[in-house]
């Protein structure tokens, strides 16, 4: 993805200032794990990108209601990504920057137990749900 500007960083616990913002989908943040997000270089990605808002809240719900995120970046995403959302290791700097926020300020998470974006994250691409399955 291109480098564009961005500013996101609301997380829950803190006041949402509409659909650019960040929101994780627990009380968990990365500050606590012992790894702080500033000093990774790389994050392990995968998103659900959808051009409508009404679409990337349908496959919120459908996260909400237990379906796996690869599975419903399957059903929903609108990108050429078809393997369940996995964009793979992207570098700080490569991302645009609303998307790049967000994931690098996610927590670690699994396709068993995600952690993901709970209000859509806007770029010039559309609206994307994002998780984090690694940080280097």
């Amino acid at each position: 993805m291109p480098k564009s500007s961005g500013k996101t960083d609301n997380f829950k616990g803190a006041k949402s200032s509409g659909k650019n913002s960040t929101t994780v989908n627990n009380t968990e943040s990365s500050a606590g794990s012992g790894k702080q997000s500033k000093l990774a270089n790389a994050v392990k990605v995968r998103h659900i990108l959808c051009e409508k808002y009404s679409k990337c809240l349908e496959a919120l719900e459908q996260l909400k209601n237990g379906k796996r995120f690869n599975q419903v970046a399957e059903l929903y995403s609108e990108d050429k990504a078809r393997s369940g959302g996995d964009l793979g290791w992207m570098s700080r700097g490569s991302m645009v920057g609303a998307f790049q926020d967000a994931a690098f300020n996610l927590p670690v998470s699994t396709l068993e137990n995600p952690k993901y974006t709970v209000s859509p994250v806007k770029t010039q691409y559309g609206y994307h749900i994002i998780m984090v399955e690694g940080r280097r």
